[in-house]
């Protein structure tokens, strides 16, 4: 069962109650999450902005994200996920930022770094952004991106218990 629509409009609901402004920076998901967003009428008063960062070049000009982390850790690694919440923290007018990259398949995965392995961050104003990963294995790559969304409004829902 898809979680995505009520989890997006758990999300809203919980940003807009507390007068905050979300942003995504998305790699694997291709927009994904700004799009199940923004499905939702009355999201223009949340949702500031999304970038869809796909490219490793993209992910340094649009976000500012570090070469040097790149080459050292990959554009999937803990790293470069903080790096891209921060990034779009810094460059969007939101208060809590959410940022994805991983490898959804079928191919493209190593032993260090499977099919399935997706790191997440989160950002929000005034606190450290924090990271975590996850990895959807046994899912086809509509799979792996779907539970992606899926993780990265509980990461939003959770985050935003603590404010």
């Amino acid at each position: 069962m898809n979680r995505c629509p009520a989890l997006a409009r758990a999300v809203l609901s919980a940003c807009g109650a507390r007068g905050m402004m979300l942003a995504t920076a998305e790699s694997c998901t291709g927009g994904m999450i700004t799009a199940a967003l923004t499905d939702i009428a009355g999201s223009s008063s949340v949702v500031d902005r999304g970038f869809v960062t796909y490219s490793n070049e993209a992910k340094v000009e649009m976000l500012g994200v570090l070469r040097q982390t790149l080459t050292t850790h990959g554009a999937v690694s803990r790293e470069t996920a903080l790096e891209m919440a921060g990034g779009a923290l810094a460059r969007s007018h939101a208060d809590v930022t959410i940022a994805v990259t991983g490898i959804a398949g079928p191919d493209g995965g190593s032993e260090e770094k499977p099919v399935g392995l997706v790191w997440f961050g989160l950002a929000k104003k005034g606190h450290a952004p924090i990271a975590q990963s996850h990895v959807f294995s046994g899912r086809n790559r509509a799979g792996v991106r779907e539970a992606t969304v899926e993780t990265a409004f509980d990461m939003i829902l959770s985050a935003l218990q603590e404010t």
